[in-house]
């Protein structure tokens, strides 16, 4: 009853929108907390008021998720397209911490991002929303997917390296190589861990990806850009030369249309003399028999 109130009042789109920010700006506490894990070496996962807070964003998370399923018109293809999005939203730090589960603390630095995911989904639906098109909703959407990438691939490259790696000495020799790896320019830091190496693939391909779309997204400009000059010549150029070329169209049109209309009222005319003719032959007719009836 209460989402059908809330749907009345602002529409489908607006719950939509209010339930992404949410999740959005949840999101971002979660990336504060973890750059300043980071940076100051703060390990907020041992903390229990930091376990509550994140116990509670994760539910929120799989609160938002069965609203939508509620809303959602085909409820199994949303299941099936979404369920993704269910898996993530888990409190694993939390289970892990009940259960007394013991892993590595990159193990743990890690599993601290995939609440995150949500948040980076949400954030490319309201950015979507906020573009007037479908050029700028993909290249904004994926501009600020990859500069997310970007920025939590160089903390999870400083964690995992600066510690055998002599190359990473502080958090500004992993952001340098993240972005010269998604530029596809390389770096002279070389990764020594397993993850390390493999999010260098994944930042070059990232990269590679991103260039075509950077292409599509100048080339619609370009092309509206082009659109909205010739609109504007068409018009006119200011002497009228455009207007004085179609006005003898239009006389012509506008006569042959009064040359129709009078065709078209010759024949209505004609036929009603047909009509009258043949009211009065009929008439005639009766009148006929009529007298012959008389007679006899």
């Amino acid at each position: 009853m209460l989402i059908d109130a809330i749907k009345s009042l602002w529409g489908k789109k607006g719950i939509y929108l209010i339930l992404h920010l949410s999740v959005l700006f949840l999101s971002l506490f979660l990336i504060v907390s973890l750059s300043i894990d980071t940076y100051k070496n703060t390990q907020f996962y041992k903390e229990s008021s930091f376990m509550q807070i994140q116990l509670w964003i994760c539910i929120w998370f799989i609160f938002v998720f069965f609203v939508e399923l509620f809303m959602a018109q085909r409820k199994w293809i949303y299941i099936r397209s979404h369920f993704i999005f269910l898996v993530i939203s888990i409190p694993y730090l939390s289970i892990i911490n009940h259960y007394g589960w013991t892993f590595s603390t990159e193990t743990m630095y890690l599993i601290r991002f995939i609440p995150l995911v949500r948040g980076g989904y949400a954030l490319a639906i309201v950015v979507g929303w906020l573009t007037y098109n479908k050029a700028s909703s993909l290249f904004v959407s994926y501009t600020t997917m990859l500069f997310a990438t970007i920025y939590f691939s160089s903390l999870t490259f400083y964690v995992l390296e600066h510690q055998i790696n002599p190359l990473v000495n502080d958090y500004g020799d992993a952001l340098w190589w993240a972005c010269m790896d998604v530029t596809t320019v390389g770096s002279n830091i070389t990764a020594m861990t397993i993850t390390g190496r493999v999010l260098s693939v994944l930042l070059a391909a990232l990269g590679m990806m991103m260039f075509p779309i950077f292409t599509v997204y100048v080339t619609d400009l370009v092309q509206n850009a082009n659109k909205k000059k010739s609109l504007y010549y068409n018009k006119g150029n200011g002497d009228g030369s455009d207007d004085e070329n179609e006005k003898p169209q239009q006389n012509q049109k506008i006569e042959e249309a009064k040359q129709e209309a009078d065709e078209a009222k010759k024949v209505a005319e004609e036929a009603k003399k047909e009509v009258e003719d043949t009211r009065k032959e009929v008439s005639s007719q009766q009148d006929e028999s009529e007298k012959k009836d008389q007679n006899q």
